[in-house]
């Protein structure tokens, strides 16, 4: 199972137990996946369709319960899913007028007249925002295995773009939007939104599951950035233990060590037998031994005759 399908199973579990988040729930899914059919001289009929019979049975509840509706059930076969069952719910002309006006998405002085809008709680309360996210998340969401990246991403029309938009902005959470095969796609990318928006639609385990997996990518991050720091400073080590080596060599080829007071001919041979090993270890190696700052005084003391060397 997919970490998205995880997710929208942990939503499905429990429904809210307010008749304001009820509301707010029914008018998302009423945005997301259902639509309205022409049923002659200016009737309409709300249907829902989707793929998930749970969520087919959740609508059916929150319809039954809150505006004491009940829709009616039949299913169908997608030749484009390879002939998977949907469900569909429909709701019949009256209990449809009923369902608009209750939603705002009906004025009953104008009938027939449709414009755009939810109910007031799901822009003022934060209960309602959050069973408005969850609804237009298991009606039209879906959200990344964490294990590969972050993202979260709602389909949707828009005009129920707008509404979905300022509904996240409300709840403190950064988005984007992009154009889908003639939908709108409204998405969250970064990892704190991600996992806020989580929490806001109550999918608590998904959210332990992610953080699990953001603090396992923040240790290997960080190890591999201690590795990669490691590396960098043994090429640094590496690079000045050749250049030193190789200064020796071009002075003993001119004038050999022999010249040299007895502690800097000994660092000096020592190096150009062992350009890649540290100051410190270089200290180790000689007749008497010094710690790194003693090693890296003789050999400032050997590079600056090079160096004068070289520019006399």
């Amino acid at each position: 199972m997919s970490f998205s399908s995880t997710v929208k199973e942990e939503l499905l579990r429990a429904l809210p137990e307010k008749g304001c988040c009820m509301l707010s729930e029914i008018s998302a899914y009423t945005q997301s996946i259902a639509s309205l059919r022409l049923a002659g001289g200016g009737r309409v009929k709300v249907v829902y369709e989707t793929e998930n019979s749970a969520l087919a049975k959740r609508i059916f509840l929150l319809l039954k319960k809150r505006l004491e509706i009940t829709a009616s059930l039949s299913f169908t076969r997608y030749a484009r899913l390879g002939g998977r069952r949907g469900c569909i719910l429909t709701v019949n002309e009256q209990d449809s007028r009923h369902l608009l006006v209750s939603l705002r998405m009906l004025r009953e002085e104008e009938s027939g007249s449709v414009f755009k809008g939810v109910p007031r709680a799901a822009m003022t309360r934060r209960c309602c925002r959050a069973a408005f996210v969850r609804a237009a998340f298991l009606g039209a969401g879906s959200v990344q295995d964490p294990e590969h990246g972050y993202h979260l991403e709602f389909v949707t029309s828009q005009s129920k773009a707008e509404i979905l938009t300022g509904i996240l902005e409300k709840s403190n959470l950064s988005w984007g939007m992009t154009d889908r095969r003639g939908s709108k796609l409204v998405y969250i990318r970064k990892g704190d939104d991600v996992v806020s928006c989580l929490a806001l639609m109550g999918a608590h385990q998904a959210l332990m599951e992610m953080e699990n997996v953001r603090i396992l990518r923040a240790s290997r991050n960080q190890a591999n950035r201690a590795t990669n720091c490691d590396q960098a400073n043994l090429n640094k080590q590496l690079s000045a233990g050749a250049r030193q080596a190789a200064a020796i060599t071009a002075y003993s080829l001119r004038h050999s060590l022999g010249g040299l007071p007895k502690d800097l001919q000994e660092i000096g041979r020592l190096r150009m037998l062992n350009p890649d090993v540290s100051l410190e270890e270089l200290g180790k190696m000689l007749s008497e031994p010094v710690g790194k700052s003693g090693a890296n005084h003789k050999m400032r003391k050997l590079m600056q005759i090079i160096d004068a060397d070289e520019k006399a």
